[in-house]
């Protein structure tokens, strides 16, 4: 297809716009259904203790009680079975330990039993009576504490101690690079376990019918993944779920977990109910998977002439409570913006008594970025080098290979350098004194996964568009874009609908930075199919069998027949017309993302004030400039709250401290000037329409970008995540 596009590059209104500012968009909460029950968690005050026992005869007993549930209701099932989360694999054993706990508490907030009531408030007294016996155990909070001799030991049979498992990575001779090497840096960082920050807390409502079926009605980034994962916990086979996903106020990948669903779904054949399980956010907090807090150090040596001969990572990601730390993700992310010939990444994915992380945006990568990007700005120091130049010099181009494997066929490492250093906020002087001025670059692989998505033609000219993508983002105005550029209609003339598992194929979660370019490669081809068929039916009207189509308008033999009138002569011509595609596309384009910041660092307070901002990041192709500028503007938003004031403030016993908004300190909008944009595009060449996935690379450069230019005002290299006042004045 022609780079030229109709609707491609546009800024439509998004299609949901009107139902979610006026308030009719149904979230989760919003659900009510007859007879419905209201449920509550009860969760452990321990961060590690045995469980020697569970009374609940006193909570079955109180009036208004329907149900009560702990881990003992769910069904026996093979403990080495693996669930597919999308984003990572989870082992069964683990993932029902965390829904509710069996043998023992892993963290402060564990789940343990659960009640249906008839209201919320009958359920919150009923929790109250569940008598619970624990014997405290010794815990353990950080990588380095849970790797140190003698360390408790959480689980028996991981790989050694506390590590569940080790990576490693290895490109040329590192120790031959090194003795190459004129000059060699090295940085060591300690970050905190952050949130996502989304604003709707999880939420879960299931009815368990008289004929076996279960209905679940959730706010999820993937119904297929909240299916298969509810059915293996339930040792039941998919077809007996259906999954219907409600609107979602946000995710950024902490709402691909199951939490509650299968609880609710147990309290719902005790109750011959629906019963609705929400969180409050100090569940939300404590109670789902926040991101792995790290111990990374880097080391990279150069030439003088700014070459570097060598880079070595060495990371240790906290799994939380069972294994799976992202720390996969931080090592195939580590050194991936650059061309270097010797690389050793060692990685250890570490359980420790915190909630058991799951994705953030680019899961893993930030961390790594920190080290790598802040040991760079201290070479290009030493080698008295501009920072932007000496990233140039190193760039990863079409043909470098990562030390994980890959070697790259198209990337815009380049393209978003040479953009950054062009830019009027890199040209501009530093806005005053105390003032310093960072960069970082950040990666992000992306992923492809399966979709799949169908357009039936309507009478009046428009099409109908269903799929099954969450919508996070503004996913439906992007994909009913990209088959209005097929059809050659409006953007407008496609209406867009995300279903229920039932109705629709299998499709992977929104997460990944996939959903435009993986459900937007179904759509494109369920619409070429499309347009096909409707080619087939202009031919018999026009009396040609060779059809031309362009602007919505059929031609053959100097006679035309626009769109909307041949979509007027369906029925007497053959009947509707409808197409499916499905798709597991393999030519997935990883993404750069680069980001310039202005702080201003009060010496006496140690307070960081960011002045300006300019993100830069590689689209592909900006199927909706305005949504692509979001994505960059909400992740640098996060970053940047990472990177300055977030945290999970745990005291001694392992009891989160912070556990609200009003006290996890997150950015709002009095904290950041406008964010700046610049949307570069290097068309991927495994897209139709040169899409690569622009949701995460966006928040990877931040984290080192602040702290290189807390540097440079302050002249302190620091060495720990979050860089809230105390941290910069040595507290």
């Amino acid at each position: 297809m022609s780079t030229t596009y109709k609707v491609i590059g546009t800024r439509p209104v998004r299609h949901d716009g009107a139902d979610k500012v006026t308030g009719r968009a149904l979230y989760g909460a919003d659900l009510h259904l007859a007879r419905m029950a209201h449920g509550a968690v009860l969760r452990s005050p321990h961060a590690h203790a045995r469980i020697r026992g569970i009374r609940t005869e006193r909570a079955k007993a109180m009036p208004g009680v329907y149900a009560v549930v702990t881990a003992g209701d769910f069904p026996a099932a093979p403990a080495d079975k693996m669930v597919d989360f999308g984003e990572g694999e989870m082992l069964l054993s683990s993932l029902r330990g965390n829904v509710l706990a069996a043998d023992k508490v892993l963290y402060a907030g564990h789940a343990v039993a659960a009640v249906a009531a008839a209201s919320p408030h009958i359920a919150a007294e009923a929790l109250e009576l569940i008598e619970v016996d624990y014997e405290p155990l010794p815990a353990v909070f950080t990588t380095q504490e849970a790797m140190a001799p003698g360390a408790p030991v959480l689980h028996a049979g991981l790989r050694d101690g506390n590590v569940a498992d080790y990576i490693r990575h290895e490109l040329g001779d590192v120790a031959a690079g090194f003795a190459a090497a004129d000059v060699i840096v090295e940085r060591e960082w300690n970050t905190a376990t952050v949130h996502q920050g989304y604003i709707e807390p999880q939420n879960a409502t299931a009815f368990w019918s008289s004929d076996g079926r279960i209905h679940i009605w959730c706010s999820t980034q993937g119904s297929f993944i909240a299916r298969d994962a509810t059915a293996a916990v339930l040792d039941l086979p998919v077809s007996r779920l259906k999954v219907t996903p409600m609107e979602i106020g946000g995710g950024f990948g902490g709402k691909i977990n199951v939490y509650l669903e299968p609880v609710a779904a147990l309290l719902s054949r005790q109750a011959g109910r629906p019963v609705k399980l929400v969180m409050n956010r100090r569940e939300v907090f404590t109670g789902t998977g926040p991101t792995p807090g790290s111990h990374v150090r880097v080391k990279i040596g150069a030439t003088r002439e700014g070459r570097i001969t060598a880079a070595q990572a060495w990371l240790a990601y906290e799994a939380g409570a069972w294994p799976g730390a992202m720390v996969g993700p931080g090592a195939m992310t580590v050194f991936a913006c650059y061309d270097i010939g010797n690389v050793l990444i060692e990685g250890f994915d570490v359980v420790v008594n915190k909630p058991s992380t799951a994705a953030y945006r680019a899961p893993g990568a930030p961390n790594a970025a920190l080290a790598t990007e802040t040991a760079l700005d201290d070479l290009a120091r030493q080698l008295e080098m501009d920072p932007i130049e000496l990233r140039l010099r190193n760039a990863a181009r079409p043909g470098t290979r990562r030390a994980d494997g890959p070697r790259y066929k198209s990337i815009g490492c380049v393209e978003v350098l040479e953009a950054m250093r062009r830019s009027p906020h890199y040209q501009a002087p530093l806005p005053g004194e105390n003032c310093g001025r960072g960069v970082a670059i950040g990666f992000w692989f992306n992923a492809g996964l399966a979709s799949s998505a169908t357009i039936a033609v309507n009478h009046d000219g428009t099409v109908n568009l269903i799929e099954g993508s969450t919508d996070i983002g503004g996913s439906r105005a992007a994909l009913a874009m990209q088959a209005a550029e097929v059809l050659g209609l409006r953007a407008e003339q496609v209406n867009p609908t995300v279903v229920d598992t039932d109705s629709i194929g299998y499709t992977g979660v929104t997460g990944g930075s996939r959903t435009t370019f993986s459900t937007g490669y179904a759509v494109h081809d369920a619409a070429q199919a499309v347009l096909s068929l409707l080619k087939q039916r202009a031919g018999r009207i026009l009396g040609e069998e060779t059809v031309s189509y362009e602007d919505g308008v059929f031609s053959a033999g100097g006679k035309t027949l626009s769109f909307a009138a041949l979509a007027a002569q369906l029925e007497s011509t053959g009947g509707p017309i409808t197409a499916s595609a499905a798709v597991n596309p393999r030519g997935v384009g990883g993404s750069v993302a680069g980001l310039i910041v202005d702080v201003r660092v009060d010496p006496e307070t140690g307070k960081t004030d960011i002045v300006r901002v300019t993100s830069v990041q590689d689209a592909g192709r900006a199927i909706h400039p305005s949504y692509v500028e979001g994505q960059m503007q909400g992740g640098t938003a996060q970053g940047i709250g990472w990177a300055l004031n977030e945290e999970y403030f745990f005291d001694s016993r392992g009891e989160m401290r912070n556990a609200s908004y009003l006290d996890y300190r997150m950015p709002t909008a009095l904290d950041l000037p406008m964010i700046e944009t610049v949307i570069v595009e290097v068309p991927n060449p495994g897209h139709p329409f040169g899409v690569r996935g622009v949701g995460e690379a966006n928040i990877v450069p931040p984290l080192p970008a602040v702290a290189n230019a807390i540097r440079a005002a302050t002249g302190r290299a620091l060495h720990r995540v979050p860089m809230n006042p105390g941290s910069i004045l040595g507290f």
